[in-house]
């Protein structure tokens, strides 16, 4: 989880970095890149940790970048690396990547939504569900975060900026508990 003074730091990067790809007319390499990144990152918590040590040279650095990211980068994307590791901003790069591709989808009129399920849902379902949440959210296009929490019992809940659907079992469960609570008092 990002917190909110590194997303404030990481924006004027990101913003950067998308009004100069836009430019050179790769911002969708370097989105391609980050989503890419994001993925790849997840997997090697090592390399972030060696990125990120305040002892390790930047030389050091630069060379791992080199060798293990840069055959696979667009050269804007690997050039900003680059810079983020001989400034020091590198610890950064989780929170510049979130807030990068959250500026392009906010361009692309793309909303990214959290959906949590008691169950994996079927493709069939997901569909569905990108096409009703396309039509309340007005977005040309939907990303869903999918997680699995057995604790829901069973529905799912929806959350998307600052609103909160719930539609599971268990928040039925509580609201009809706190309804309970409340004819009990009277």
């Amino acid at each position: 989880m990002i917190n909110p003074l590194e997303s404030k730091i990481a924006a004027p990067y990101a913003r950067a970095l998308y009004d100069y790809s836009n430019a050179q007319n790769v911002t969708h390499q370097v989105t391609a890149d980050f989503q890419n990144l994001e993925a790849f990152l997840e997997k090697t918590p090592d390399l972030i940790e060696y990125l990120t040590n305040p002892v390790t040279k930047t030389e050091a650095k630069q060379e791992i970048l080199t060798k293990v990211l840069k055959p696979q980068l667009n050269t804007v994307t690997f050039k900003f690396l680059s810079i983020l590791v001989e400034r020091k901003r590198i610890n950064m790069l989780q929170a510049i990547i979130d807030s990068y591709l959250k500026l392009v989808y906010l361009v692309a009129s793309i909303k990214i939504i959290e959906v949590s399920s008691a169950f994996k849902f079927t493709n069939r379902q997901k569909n569905t569900l990108i096409k009703k949440l396309k039509e309340l959210t007005n977005a040309r296009e939907v990303r869903l975060i999918l997680t699995i929490d057995t604790s829901l019992i069973g529905g799912f809940l929806i959350k998307t900026d600052s609103s909160v659907i719930d539609l599971s079992v268990k928040g039925q469960l509580q609201e009809l508990a706190k309804q309970l609570d409340t004819v009990l008092d009277i």
